[in-house]
């Protein structure tokens, strides 16, 4: 992993492949490594840039206020990338889309994997999922927490875990832990984006949604897809929530084509 370290703090970062720049922007219950069975696909055809949002993985919590916008800015600015592909996964889609409002000269495509709504009308599954995880962390039980985590964004409302693949679970265990500890002080200090217009989002925009995951986040896809011009929605029959950890050949297959557009 490489640093980009500056007044803000370190942000860890990867680079691999040559050819037109794609960065991929992990999900808030993960790291840059959610990423790993894709990779090796997008770098055949293209550069591929992935990091660590501030308080996951490598980089470092945040001491004072951010933005993730402007991580994002900062980061590509030091690698030389004036327009890019973006892909983003759940909390990473919506990083990704804030970045394409703010910025639109310096992003080609936009690939959105179940991607929240800013102030979406949670249903009671998803009110339940909020409150168990924050009363495991108001008892100091990381390990609770960790565990709701996983059976809502790994496993999924629509299936059980013998039908998840081996080994997932304990990929995902040690980066939901970091993001578990460092998620006060990443909500204390982040200053995202305020959401803009989405009818000004003028780039190819890739909508995908797992048929395996929460039901509000199938609407929420159908939503955008709905309102972002020329949008086109993806559904991946075998993945909850993160379709990159249960779907990665297929998510491949649907990138690969989107991204030479």
């Amino acid at each position: 992993m490489l640093i980009l370290a500056d007044d803000l703090g370190r942000l860890s970062y990867a680079v691999a492949g040559d050819g037109p720049p794609v960065v991929l922007v992990h999900a808030g219950v993960a790291d840059h490594r959610m990423w790993d069975a894709i990779v090796p696909g997008l770098a055949e055809r293209h550069t591929v840039v992935r990091y660590d949002l501030r308080g996951f993985g490598a980089s470092e919590a945040p001491t004072g206020p951010f933005d993730e916008t402007d991580d994002l800015r900062r980061l590509l600015d030091r690698l030389g990338h004036e327009r890019v592909r973006l892909v983003g996964a759940s909390w990473g889609g919506r990083v990704a889309l804030n970045f394409a409002l703010a910025h639109p000269d310096r992003v080609r495509s936009l690939a959105l994997l179940a991607p929240p709504w800013p102030g979406y009308d949670w249903s009671p599954d998803m009110v339940a999922y909020d409150e168990a995880e924050t009363a495991a962390l108001a008892s100091g039980d990381i390990e609770a927490a960790v565990r709701v985590n996983l059976d809502m964004w790994l496993r999924g409302p629509a299936r059980e875990w013998e039908d998840v693949t081996p080994g997932l679970a304990d990929r995902l265990r040690g980066p939901m832990r970091t993001s578990l500890v460092n998620q006060g002080v990443v909500e204390e200090h982040s200053r995202s984006t305020a959401p803009g217009d989405l009818a000004a989002v003028s780039v190819p925009v890739l909508v995908g949604t797992g048929r395996l995951d929460v039901a509000d986040f199938q609407d929420i896809g159908r939503r955008y897809a709905a309102e972002i011009p020329g949008a086109s929605l993806v559904e991946f029959p075998t993945a909850a929530h993160l379709i990159a950890l249960d779907a990665p050949a297929e998510l491949l297959s649907v990138l690969v084509p989107f991204l030479d557009l």
